[in-house]
């Protein structure tokens, strides 16, 4: 079984709309709605590709229940979401039809209470005990301390079961001196991690602060990775256009599902990058289409060098 955590979960909100214009009034021609927080999207994609995956966090109020009602519907993915007070979040997605360009807007979260944090953490550990592997997505919710992902980074290792992490911020720099297995930063948020635009110096020093493994998204430009047997810049064959939303979940899993699968690291590579694209190219924000992934996966260019350190 796969481990996804979601601390901050939401309900995924798009509205598609032709001509977004600042201020003035819009007829929607399309609503959908779905169980989001990067977690689920990764669990979602996970078990797309034929993973036994468990999907965990919070969830509460109204929002929450739709949530976990949507959830009942995806196969392949247990519910082991946490209970709390708060309502769940709500992140809007605004679509222009018309330039294919996304709007998004994300609420805060549910304020986590001390009591419902210990729940979670007795809930966390128990499920590391079946799990193969684990990855901790998103931000989190307020009232969770900013060292949660480092904490939740040493219990994994102790059990000996291998990590990723997605966050941004200091809750990232937190997590990375925990030493996870993966981190996979965007540019934005690998540049803010250690004050080095260039992705190269910046991979490197992610490393030294404890990654194990770096892979950095550089949006078209595919992904960059580095660990200590070498590094790998995998790109799509053609730049894609269309909905980036989710596109890094996407990504995610496809590490993921290349770490429990034990492939080589240019073939994880080549298959993050495919669920990506796939997921840009795809109509609905966040979905991947399989048989778009399929056709790519063999055509990602993956290069390798030898690593600096």
């Amino acid at each position: 079984m796969i481990l996804t955590v979601t601390l901050n979960t939401a309900l995924d909100i798009t509205y598609r709309v032709r001509g977004l214009r600042p201020h003035g009034t819009h007829r929607v021609s399309e609503v959908t709605e779905r169980p989001g927080g990067k977690g689920l999207n990764v669990g979602r994609v996970l078990a797309a590709l034929g993973h036994e995956v468990t999907v965990t966090g919070f969830t509460g109020g109204a929002t929450g229940r739709t949530v976990r009602d949507r959830l009942a519907g995806t196969p392949g993915v247990a519910d082991a979401l946490v209970p709390v007070e708060g309502p769940t979040r709500r992140t809007i997605a605004v679509v222009d039809t018309a330039t294919g360009d996304t709007t998004q807007l994300n609420e805060p979260g549910p304020v986590i209470a001390p009591a419902e944090w210990s729940a979670f953490q007795e809930r966390y550990e128990h499920l590391l005990r079946s799990a193969s592997a684990v990855a901790l997505c998103g931000s989190l919710p307020p009232g969770v301390p900013v060292g949660a992902y480092a904490q939740l980074v040493r219990t994994a290792r102790a059990l000996a079961v291998p990590v990723l992490l997605d966050t941004s911020g200091e809750p990232l720099r937190r997590g990375v001196a925990a030493r996870p297995d993966i981190v996979k930063p965007n540019a934005e948020e690998l540049a803010e991690l250690t004050g080095s635009h260039d992705p190269l110096q910046a991979t490197r020093s992610a490393r030294r602060r404890g990654a194990h493994t770096v892979v950095a998204s550089l949006g078209a430009e595919g992904l960059l990775a580095e660990n200590a047997a070498g590094r790998w810049r995998a790109a799509p064959p053609n730049r894609v256009h269309g909905n980036p939303t989710g596109a890094g979940d996407s990504a995610v899993a496809g590490l993921l599902s290349g770490l429990v699968e034990d492939l080589p690291w240019p073939e994880r590579l080549a298959r993050a990058v495919a669920l990506s694209a796939a997921t840009v190219l795809a109509p609905t924000a966040g979905e991947f289409d399989r048989a778009t992934y399929e056709a790519l996966a063999p055509q990602v260019a993956v290069t390798s060098e030898a690593s600096a350190a």
